[in-house]
């Protein structure tokens, strides 16, 4: 008998509807159209294959995250066999006998009965074919449905054991940052079928390894549906089942999870389906979200004009960051920080940034807003990139001198922002559409979270200024493209970690959150938060593309937690930055001195050797409360009280506005104002 939950009404009678087909499909038993019991077999590389009757479930939960949702009813029309375990290596390593000098990667997978791990959904593919030609039956890998289906094996708990998962399925469970899988017994072991089968015979469905699917990742449609497939396109193919290092809402049998085809980790292995080809009509790609609707892709006659530039022009702050219907934005949350920003071809302004309940959760995903050429208001948030259940940590936007945009991002293996991959993205059509993700720096690890700092140097190579460590001291890698953008290499990789002292030379930046700027000699100028010296900021200089780098003290008050400064280069020569101190010295307009606290611009007219600090970027006005977002939260701005925090992101428009972005803030104002006292 099937034991029911507790479920709203209307779930409810779906559910009535279909449990009695599930049952009435036996114990999962395949191989004959009539419904006759078949047994299981065994293939040529020792798979004990299972066999799995036809029948209907009810897919998704409305007790889980937002792509879980609209829960519905799913007919699989066929019977198949799926692999009692995931694919071992003994069995993977018949088909490429290569990947075994990737076993114990990290420690991983050594034994011949352990999960293969460290493959690609490319990679499980080819098996897949291979072993088909080698039987001479059709084998592939599982659609998200067909996992489902056998993962609930006729329950409609969150667990095919019920509501709870039993700890003997729990490996090394939470939000593991990088190495993963450390225990006080040493690594994890993914030794397949240790943990009891579900009542159709199948083992391993909820944890272990994350398990390929066939599909696209894409959200969920409502209605009944037979033998569904997914989308028709997207950056995400779907991975089911959890992991070892996770926690255990993650190894539900509705949790949805994905990443890029070509992606490979410690958590993802597979199983496989012998069956009958998916001859399903595959759902259309969704519709665009926001921010790329209605794009103008013409370039306005006036979009050199703007304020005189002679005289001083402000305007701000306006809040970018607009909370959004859930229904428009589903994975916005209450934590809004990082942004990124670039100034479109056409005008327009667009601004990323990451949302989420947690920074090192994996919910964590990349929102948008964009600000139309000549409009007063930011859009309301729209969903940006969101590689689902993987934390997509650190954006950033960058235009190249032909208007490509390019988005560069974290991904995640999993929680945290310990162990990036680094993403690339492209956009011809000013952010309306994006070229497929691509990783430029495919292993997770450190020196791959991008800091929203990109530029071109003099001699045309692409510089990302990528964080080398997880916490608030120990530098900025950069990562350096020669040939635009299709190679990619880490001049400090493998080397060791730097000291940071006046005089001292070392392989990658002084301070974390870097902003580089490339001066007239072609040395290379960068900024950092951490790894104070002398107890002020430090600055790095590189004589050599980035390959060394020498460090000495600046004139700038040290930055700390929830602080990330701005540099950039002027159209009018001079370098700006922007930052933030506790005491920050100025004159008013009656030249007399002042001093104020808070976000500071200070230019350099002489190639960084000296600067000044112009002034507090504030309005001006009387006394208010503003909300800060990200960490920054409440703050009073005023004629000597500016922003004390916040995430900075800047760019400069073609008629000479600068734009600057907070956590939630965005002011505009041009060189004339910065003089002004």
């Amino acid at each position: 008998m099937v034991q029911l939950r507790a479920l709203p009404s209307w779930r409810g009678a779906i559910c009535a509807a279909v449990v009695c087909v599930m049952v009435s499909a036996g114990p999962g038993r395949a191989g004959e159209e009539d419904g006759a019991a078949s047994p299981p077999f065994t293939n040529s590389l020792g798979m004990r294959m299972m066999p799995i009757a036809s029948g209907s479930f009810v897919r998704g939960s409305d007790e889980g995250t937002w792509d879980e949702r609209p829960v519905h009813a799913v007919t699989i029309s066929r019977p198949f066999y799926v692999s009692e375990t995931e694919v071992t290596n003994a069995q993977y390593e018949q088909f490429r006998a290569e990947h075994r000098q990737v076993r114990g990667k990290l420690g991983f997978s050594v034994e011949d009965d352990e999960a293969v791990v460290f493959v690609t959904w490319h990679d499980a593919v080819a098996f897949c074919r291979w072993l088909s030609e080698r039987e001479g039956r059709d084998y592939r890998l599982p659609t998200e449905a067909e996992w489902e289906y056998v993962c609930r094996a006729g329950t409609t708990t969150a667990y095919h054991t019920g509501d709870t998962l039993p700890e003997a399925y729990l490996r090394n469970p939470g939000d593991s940052w990088y190495p993963d899988g450390r225990t006080p017994h040493g690594v994890v072991s993914l030794r397949v079928g240790q943990t009891p089968p579900n009542a159709w015979g199948v083992c391993d469905m909820h944890g272990n390894v994350e398990e390929w699917c066939l599909d696209w990742y894409g959200p969920y449609e409502a209605g009944r549906q037979v033998d569904p497939v997914g989308r028709v396109a997207g950056d995400f193919r779907v991975t089911r089942g959890g992991s070892h290092s996770t926690r255990p809402e993650f190894l539900r049998a509705s949790n949805r999870a994905g990443t890029l085809p070509a992606d490979s980790s410690w958590l993802i292995g597979f199983r496989v389906v012998q069956g009958g080809p998916v001859e399903t009509t595959p759902l259309p790609v969704p519709a665009l979200p926001l921010y790329a609707r209605d794009v103008r892709q013409d370039v306005p006659a006036d979009l050199t004009s703007g304020p005189d530039p002679s005289r001083p022009y402000f305007d701000g702050p306006r809040v970018y960051v607009r909370e959004p219907a859930a229904e428009d934005c589903p994975v916005f949350n209450r934590h809004n920080h990082c942004p990124a920003l670039v100034n479109c071809p056409n005008g327009d302004l667009l601004a990323i940034w990451y949302t989420c309940y947690e920074e090192p959760g994996r919910e964590l995903g990349i929102v948008a807003s964009r600000l139309p050429y000549g409009a007063e208001e930011w859009q309301v948030a729209s969903t940006f990139w969101d590689a689902p259940d993987r934390n997509d940590h650190a954006p950033a936007l960058w235009v190249d001198e032909q208007g490509t945009l390019y988005h560069f991002n974290g991904l995640s293996a999993a929680a945290t922002w310990g162990n990036l991959a680094t993403v690339l993205r492209t956009s011809t059509d000013n952010g309306a559409t994006w070229s497929a993700a691509r990783l430029i720096m495919p292993e997770h690890g450190l020196h791959h979270m991008p800091v929203e700092s990109v530029i071109r140097t003099r001699e045309g190579a692409i510089l990302v200024p990528c964080d080398a460590v997880t916490g608030g001291d120990g530098g900025t890698a950069v990562l350096i493209s020669r040939d635009n953008g299709q190679t990619w290499a880490d001049p400090g990789e493998g080397r060791p970690a730097p000291v940071f002292q006046a005089g001292a030379t070392g392989a990658w930046i002084a301070g974390i959150h870097a902003g580089v700027v490339q001066l007239a000699d072609g040395r290379l100028l960068a900024l950092g938060r951490g790894d104070s010296i002398e107890e002020r900021m430090p600055l790095s200089l590189s004589d050599n593309l980035g390959e060394s780098w020498t460090y000495q003290a600046s004139p700038f008050a040290p930055l700390s937690g929830g602080q990330r400064l701005a540099l950039l280069r002027l159209r009018e020569g001079p370098i700006l930055c922007c930052s933030f101190s506790r005491h920050v010295p100025f004159r008013d307009a009656a030249g007399t001195a002042q001093v104020g606290a808070g976000l500071f611009a200070a230019l350099s007219h002489d190639e960084g050797q000296s600067w000044e600090i112009k002034r507090l970027i504030t309005d001006g006005g009387p006394a208010r409360e503003l909300d800060g977002g990200g960490n920054t939260g409440r703050f009073t701005l005023s004629a000597t009280s500016a922003e004390p925090r916040g995430y900075l992101s800047i760019c400069q428009a073609a008629n000479g506005v600068i734009h600057l972005i907070s956590s939630k803030q965005h002011y505009a104002f041009n060189l004339a104002w910065l003089n002004a006292p």
